[in-house]
């Protein structure tokens, strides 16, 4: 695995700390950090706590972000779920972010 998810993550601590306030763009470079630091747990919770706890409107680059970091940790069936039940059309770059992980 690549990547320096945990940095990441204490980054945006910090950012909070320091007053600033995520954006959607801000959970795309998270969550795609822990994608390609093995950071599943993690990536599941800021994927949840993107619209349960900042109110952003979860989209579709938010969904691929999590479903690659799905496929990378090997969990197909997880991925096949999530694309089946988000609330967006499914995609073909959805299904090829899954299998190309």
């Amino acid at each position: 695995q690549h990547g320096h998810g945990k940095e990441a993550l204490e980054l945006f601590q910090q950012m909070q700390l320091g007053g600033m306030i995520p954006t959607n763009v801000t959970f795309i470079s998270i969550l795609s950090a822990c994608s390609h630091s093995g950071l599943v747990d993690e990536g599941c919770r800021f994927f949840v706590s993107l619209s349960q706890d900042h109110g952003i409107i979860t989209s579709v680059e938010h969904y691929n972000c999590i479903i690659d970091l799905l496929g990378r940790a090997g969990w197909l069936d997880e991925g096949e779920f999530l694309i089946s039940k988000m609330p967006y059309e499914q995609t073909a770059m959805a299904w090829m972010t899954l299998l190309g992980a």
